[in-house]
């Protein structure tokens, strides 16, 4: 008998695994997947909305339908619709909802009128279609997310604030230096910055947004507000469902749940005590689970086993076994490909990280483990006067480290590295990423360096 596999969640990981496999999408949204990275350049108006589409699915995607209940005794999802979709397996590929801060003039569900999160093509076109040249916006939240929201709005036309709760903008992922010349970039076009700045209210007048209140007593007006406080893992269908969650849904190396015929990848998925919320570790998750379910595929059942019990993965027509990646994953020039907050968005420097296990019963093949990514946060934010970054691992030194530190303020430029010992364990590069792709490969791969001076690192081709 064929196995049924059943997707939730039409994102990043979820638009994956369709591409390689033929399974039964449902995807939340109206609008058919697409790269969520690229959403800043849509509300800017850089690219139409066709632009930033995923390639498409083997099988059509069941848009606009949204799953509200797993039955794993009956194996049906039930959805908002009162349909029921039978599985074999099913991947949940729920991702992550927006972070809503606890403000006074927050409460319920319904957010006064003005106010919305930055997560999804409608938030995007609907930003867009209410901002105007000298509108006063508000973003709250200085991290990637809130930073590409800031100046797409400023290239708008609007007059923005952006506030942040933390030292430095982007403190996640860069150092003070490079967040001192991210701050003048942003100011550079007209974006007024408030660090070390807690937003406590809202206020409102007939159900829309008029201005933001700041704990120390001060009011910014606005007519439009951001909410770029971050992510966390959309978990509430599996954990109603009975799965063991615990910031995300957790997995093991075979990306399963604790439901043997249920996994989950993506930003929904907690792996080794992790929770990424980047688009790379979602790619690598979804590619190293399209491969265990080939290689099951191609598993024969022991004798007097049926397929559905040994965990066999079929297709209708039988054609998941010879079912096969796109040979590229398309982006767009100019684009963040690089996570968000705590996920932007971010490109796989290296293929997948999967491994075969050492040895398996004669009566099952080795299967596909997933180990674990090591994320680069890599954007850039694009329009007339453009600017790159990067950062990886932790580019923070502790007592004994070398560090390689190059600043060209005329240009904007800064690239730091720390060495541990013979190995390359953090970076930032800001306005000159010549040496990322060279630096990338000898952090993923956590290769000794050569014996070369490090200030070779930094060159333009990192050291090669």
């Amino acid at each position: 008998m064929s196995t049924r596999i059943v997707v939730v969640g039409g994102g990043t990981a979820g638009a994956r695994l369709a591409q390689r496999l033929p399974v039964t999408l449902l995807g939340e949204e109206p609008h058919a997947p697409y790269n969520r990275v690229l959403l800043a350049d849509v509300l800017a108006g850089r690219y139409a909305p066709e632009v930033i589409a995923l390639p498409e699915t083997r099988e059509p995607v069941r848009l606009g339908v949204r799953a509200v209940r797993i039955d794993r005794a009956a194996r049906t999802v039930e959805c908002a619709d009162g349909s029921l979709v039978g599985y074999d397996r099913l991947v949940l590929a729920t991702g992550s909802n927006p972070v809503l801060p606890p403000l006074r003039g927050l409460r319920g569900a319904a957010l006064p009128e003005g106010v919305h999160p930055f997560r999804t093509l409608d938030d995007c076109l609907t930003l867009r279609a209410l901002v105007r040249p000298g509108v006063r916006a508000v973003v709250i939240g200085g991290g990637l997310l809130g930073v590409s929201a800031a100046r797409a709005l400023a290239g708008l036309g609007a007059e923005v604030v952006l506030t942040q709760q933390g030292e430095r903008l982007m403190e996640r992922q860069l150092d003070a230096q490079a967040s001192a010349l991210l701050r003048d970039h942003v100011e550079s076009l007209g974006v007024e910055v408030h660090t070390e700045c807690r937003v406590s209210g809202l206020r409102q007048r007939d159900g829309a947004v008029t201005a933001v209140e700041l704990a120390d007593g001060f009011v910014l007006d606005a007519q439009v507000v951001v909410l770029a406080c971050g992510v966390r893992p959309r978990v509430a269908l599996a954990r109603e469902a009975g799965l063991d969650i615990g910031r995300g849904i957790l997995v093991d190396d075979e990306l399963r749940t604790s439901d043997p015929y249920i996994h989950a990848v993506g930003d929904c998925a907690e792996h080794g005590g992790r929770v990424y919320g980047l688009a790379g570790p979602a790619l690598e998750q979804a590619d190293a689970l399209a491969e265990l379910l080939l290689a099951e595929a191609a598993t024969p059942a022991p004798c007097g086993q049926s397929s559905r019990t040994a965990g066999r993965v079929g297709t209708r027509d039988g054609a998941l076994a010879g079912a096969s990646a796109p040979s590229t994953y398309p982006h767009h020039e100019g684009a963040a490909l690089v996570g968000a907050e705590p996920q932007g968005a971010e490109a796989p420097a290296r293929a997948p990280s999967v491994v075969p296990t050492r040895s398996a019963p004669a009566e099952r093949m080795p299967t596909t483990r997933y180990t674990g990514t090591r994320a680069l946060t890599r954007l850039t934010l694009g329009g007339p006067q453009p600017l790159d970054l990067a950062a990886f691992g932790d580019a923070t030194a502790q007592p004994g480290d070398d560090v390689v530190q190059l600043t060209d303020a005329t240009q904007g430029a800064y690239r730091k590295v720390v060495v541990r010992g013979d190995r390359l364990v953090g970076g930032v590069l800001l306005g000159d990423l010549a040496a990322v792709g060279t630096l990338a490969r000898a952090w993923e791969g956590d290769e000794a360096l050569s014996d070369a001076p490090l200030l070779h690192l930094l060159t333009h081709d990192g050291g090669s």
